[in-house]
C-alpha cells in the first residue's frame, strides 16, 4: 500500500510538472506575440525553436525519466534552444523558468536563486526596451519586484514540501525495517523460548521417567533367578529403557540454545561480542574473571538471552561505541556486568519496552538479581547475579555393612 501511494504520488508530481513546462511556454510564446505586427517569418522564428524545446522536453523528460539520468544532455539543449529565442525575441527570456521546471524540486536554494536570476533579468529587459526616455514605471517596478518575490516564495515552500515529503518517507521505511526487525526478534524470541520451555518439560518428565524406569528394573533384576526367563525380560525391558533416555536427553540437547550446542556460556558471549564488532563497528569484547564453573543447560540459555537482550539494547537503542561484558565466577555467584558507553537512559522513567521486564524475569527465575544503573549521556551499566551451584563435598566415611539398605545406597558403577 505504501508503495502504491508513494508511485501515484510521483505520478501526479510528474503530470503537475509537464503541465507546468506547458503552461509557462505557452503564455511567454503567446505574451511574445501579442500586440506586435509581426510577419509570417517572425512569427516562425518565435514559435519554431518553441516546437522544438517541447519536443527536446518530451523525449529527455518524458520518455526517457529526466529525474533518474544525468541532466547534462537535456539542459545542454534545452538552454541552447532558450538563448536562440531570447536573440530572436528578450521577451522569451521567462523561457529559462520552462526549461528548468524539472529541478525546480531538487533544491530549495537552487530554485530560488533561479526564479530571483531570472527575474532580475525579465526586469531588466522591459525597463531597458520600454523607459527609452529614461523614466521609471513605479507602478511597474513595483508589480515586478512583487512577481519576483512571490515566485521565490512559491519555489521555496513547493520545494520545502518536497524536501520534507522525502524525509518523511526515509522515517517511514527506516520505521518498517525497525518493526520488522523487532517483529523477527521476537518470533526468534519466542522460539527460543518454547525450546527452553520443551527441553525443560521433556528433562523433567520424560527424562526423570526413564531414568526411575532403569533404577527400578535394575533393582528387580538384582532380585530374580540369573538366566532365568523374567529376568532376561527385565534385562530387555532396561535396555529399552536406558534407550529411551539416552533418546530423551538428546532431545533435551538439541533443544538447547545454539551458540551453547557446542559451547559453555564464557565462549558463546565471547561469540556474541565478536558478531557485534563484526556487523556493526562497534568494540565489543568480553572479559572473564575466575575459574568458570559449568552451570545447568537451561541457566546458561537463560543467563545468555540475558546477555543478549542487553547488547541488542546497547545496538539499538543506546548507539553505543564500546561494549564489555563481564563474566566473574566468584565463590557462589556468577556476576555479569554488560557496560556500554551510549546515550543512556532514566531508569526511574517508566519505560513500555520489554526487554529489560524479560531480563528481570529470566534472572529472577534464576533465583539471582538484576540492576540496572544508567543516566542521560552517561552509558548503561546492567550487573546480574545468580547463584553457582554448590560443589560436592569430599566423600565422608563409608556407610557401616550393618545398616540396612547399605548397599542401595552406594553409587552404581
Amino acid at each position: 500500500m505504501a508503495l502504491r501511494q508513494a508511485w501515484e504520488w510521483e505520478r501526479r508530481k510528474a503530470v503537475g510538472q509537464h503541465a507546468f513546462f506547458t503552461t509557462v511556454l505557452t503564455l511567454t510564446v503567446l505574451g511574445a506575440l501579442a500586440g506586435q505586427d509581426l510577419t509570417a517569418v517572425e512569427t516562425l522564428l518565435r514559435i519554431g525553436p518553441a516546437l522544438g524545446l517541447a519536443a527536446w522536453y518530451t523525449y529527455w523528460i518524458v520518455l526517457r525519466g529526466g529525474r533518474d539520468r544525468s541532466p547534462w544532455p537535456y539542459l545542454v539543449g534545452a538552454l541552447a534552444g532558450w538563448v536562440v529565442m531570447t536573440v530572436v525575441d528578450p521577451a522569451l527570456l521567462p523561457v529559462a523558468v520552462a526549461v528548468l521546471t524539472p529541478y525546480w524540486l531538487r533544491r530549495a536554494w537552487w530554485s530560488a536563486g533561479g526564479v530571483l536570476v531570472l527575474g532580475a533579468a525579465w526586469s531588466w529587459q522591459r525597463f531597458t526596451t520600454d523607459g527609452t526616455d529614461g523614466s521609471v514605471d513605479v507602478r511597474a517596478l513595483t508589480g515586478c519586484v512583487l512577481g519576483i518575490a512571490t515566485a521565490v516564495t512559491i519555489a521555496c515552500y513547493v520545494a520545502t514540501l518536497d524536501h520534507e515529503s522525502h524525509k518523511r518517507q526515509l522515517l517511514l521505511d527506516e520505521l518498517t525495517a525497525t518493526q520488522a526487525e523487532r517483529a523477527a526478534a521476537e518470533r526468534q524470541a519466542g522460539t527460543l523460548a518454547e525450546r527452553q520451555r520443551l527441553a525443560r518439560e521433556v528433562h523433567d518428565t520424560l527424562t526423570q521417567g526413564f531414568a526411575s524406569i532403569a533404577m527400578l528394573l535394575d533393582a528387580a533384576r538384582d532380585d530374580l533367578p540369573p538366566g532365568s526367563p523374567v529376568a532376561r525380560r527385565v534385562e530387555q525391558a532396561m535396555r529399552t529403557a536406558r534407550d529411551n533416555l539416552a533418546e530423551s536427553r538428546r532431545l533435551v540437547h538439541a533443544l538447547r540454545p545454539a551458540p551453547l550446542d557446542r559451547t559453555h556460556l564464557a565462549d558463546a558471549v565471547r561469540e556474541l561480542t565478536a558478531r557485534l564488532t563484526e556487523e556493526t563497528g562497534i568494540e565489543a569484547y568480553t572479559v572473564v574473571t575466575g575459574r568458570p564453573v559449568a552451570l545447568p543447560p537451561s541457566t546458561e540459555g537463560e543467563l545468555l538471552r540475558v546477555v543478549q537482550e542487553a547488547l541488542t539494547n546497547a545496538r539499538r537503542h543506546a548507539h553505543a561505541v564500546s561494549v564489555s561484558v563481564t563474566l566473574s565466577y566468584l565463590v557462589d555467584v556468577l556476576a555479569i556486568d554488560i557496560q556500554d558507553d551510549g546515550t543512556g537512559f532514566a531508569p526511574a522513567v517508566r519505560h513500555t519496552g520489554i526487554g529489560l521486564t524479560s531480563m528481570r524475569e529470566r534472572v529472577a527465575a534464576l533465583g539471582g538479581l538484576l540492576a540496572v544503573e544508567s543516566a542521560p549521556g552517561e552509558g548503561t551499566t546492567v550487573a546480574v547475579t545468580v547463584p553457582l551451584p554448590v560443589e560436592p563435598s569430599a566423600p565422608g566415611p563409608a556407610p557401616l555393612s550393618g545398616m540396612p539398605g547399605a548397599e542401595r545406597m552406594a553409587p552404581a558403577s
